[in-house]
């Protein structure tokens, strides 16, 4: 039996930083990778702003390995509203975060000019194959599906995790039929929101009532499902889960649940990734890297060196 799927989308806007993070503060979470910000409230001058990409040099041995001519790329971006995901500044223009850090570290190793455009999370990889974008960079988990249609360029190590209300009596997930009877919020077009789809059987295999998959694009919305009950918990990034539970009074981060490198994303056959890879390697070597998830908390998500393509992780 197919659990019925409810979608809830809402417009794709701008929305500062200030705004999304107005109202958070909250219990900390300590574990590996993600931050410890118990009893602080999250301003939106709290948002990291330390320079860690003006230093980064042009690699003329990388460069060299982009196609002939290649002087500009344009890459597609998804305003989570979140750190360590993309958001803006106080100013409510400067985009900021870990992947846009990782973009233009990259591009300055590399020589090349960027256009960074904004789109929906879930309209990005589509768009790759018709040429609107040279590349995506939104925290795109490597799976074997998205392999199928998409190459990657490796540059952390996240994955799925889950998060709840603090006064929730939910366990650590292990298993998908512990949400049977749930509403599970996740993001649209994302893999939480597949993982959930792939294994709606697992409830009518037991004979236990359906979880129910309330998808949206806004990750402001998301939390406002949970915080207000219309949720009974949240799948999201690791990373991005253990921020809010940094940051937001009343949530409970549980586990990571399925760890996925995740990667730049390029229309498949493409003649970008040597050069890529190389930049992202430069970047392991010359201490880039680690500046740049230290500056967003997130250093259980290093990797020891960039792949292309890599499977995606069984279990």
């Amino acid at each position: 039996m197919r659990t019925p799927a409810y979608r809830h989308f809402m417009p794709f806007v701008a929305i500062s930083s200030a705004a999304l993070l107005l109202t958070a503060c909250g219990s900390g979470s300590g574990d590996p990778g993600g931050t410890d910000a118990s009893g602080v409230a999250a301003k939106a001058d709290e948002v990291p702003t330390t320079d860690v990409v003006s230093a980064v040099r042009k690699d003329d041995a990388a460069a060299k390995l982009l196609p002939a001519g290649t002087t500009s790329l344009t890459v597609a971006v998804s305003v989570g509203g979140t750190p360590p995901g993309t958001t803006y500044l106080a100013d409510g223009t400067t985009l900021t975060g870990q992947d846009v850090d990782f973009t233009q570290a990259v591009a300055r190793v590399l020589g090349i000019k960027l256009k960074i455009e904004q789109a929906s999370f879930e309209a990005i990889l589509p768009a790759l194959d018709s040429g609107k974008y040279d590349f995506g960079a939104s925290n795109f988990g490597v799976t074997d599906e998205r392999r199928k249609t998409i190459d990657f360029v490796t540059y952390v190590n996240d994955g799925q995790g889950f998060a709840t209300r603090e006064d929730s009596r939910l366990p650590k997930i292990t298993d998908l039929k512990q949400l049977c009877g749930l509403n599970v919020a996740t993001g649209a077009g994302t893999t939480f929101e597949a993982t959930l789809e792939a294994g709606e059987h697992v409830c009518a295999d037991a004979g236990k009532k359906a979880y129910r998959v309330q998808t949206y694009a806004e990750s402001s919305a998301i939390w406002s499902s949970l915080q207000q009950g219309r949720s009974d918990v949240v799948m999201s990034t690791i990373n991005g889960l253990r921020y809010a539970v940094a940051h937001q009074r009343g949530l409970r981060f549980l586990n990571e649940y399925h760890r996925l490198d995740v990667g730049f994303a390029f229309k498949k056959g493409t003649k970008l990734a040597p050069a890529f890879q190389a930049a992202v390697n430069g970047l392991l070597s010359d201490g880039t890297y680690d500046r740049i998830l230290k500056k967003w908390g997130t250093t259980g998500s290093a990797i020891e060196e960039s792949r292309v393509n890599p499977p995606e992780p069984k279990g």
